[in-house]
Parts: C-alpha cells; structure tokens; sequence
C-alpha cells in the first residue's frame, strides 16, 4: 500500500519533467530528464560561482539569466499549477 503511494506520486504525464512539490511552493524533478537538468543546473552554478571566486566577481552577473532560464524551464515542464501546498493536495 505505501509503496503504490510513493509510486503514484512520482507519476508525470508525458512530456513533463517536474512535480509540484506535496509541501509548500515549487516543483521536484520526478523522470531523469527533470534530474539531469537540475544537475546541469547545478554544475553550472558551481563553475560560474568558480570563476568568480578565482577571477573577477563580475562572473555572478551570469547566474541571473541561468536561473530566470532554469525556473522557466521548471514552469513548463511542471505537471500541474505552481501554488503553494498544505500536503493534502498535491
């Protein structure tokens, strides 16, 4: 019974690659297309904040279109609205 729970729960239709999350406001990555994007996200974050810290700062100004780029890209690809959550719906 709990397993088809958390099964369920991570179910996307097709072509999307993000959840809303149970709690709270935002979305998940829930197939590996939604977990490979937030690691190149990640990476990408790691490797600007990297060249900032060892060669001008003036690198950070990059990380504002990535993540305007990385939150509209889980906008899209979320299966269901953006609002914030109690648990009981999601």
């Amino acid at each position: 019974m709990m397993g088809r729970l958390f099964r369920d729960a991570a179910q996307v239709r097709p072509g999307y690659w993000f959840r809303p999350k149970r709690f709270g406001f935002g979305a998940k990555p829930v197939t590996w297309q939604g977990w490979a994007a937030t690691l190149l996200f990640g990476a990408a974050v790691g490797l600007i904040v990297n060249f900032a810290m060892h060669r001008d700062r003036l690198w950070l100004v990059l990380l504002v279109p990535l993540i305007a780029a990385f939150l509209w890209l889980i906008a899209v690809k979320t299966d269901g609205e953006w609002r914030f959550r109690w648990g009981g719906d999601a």
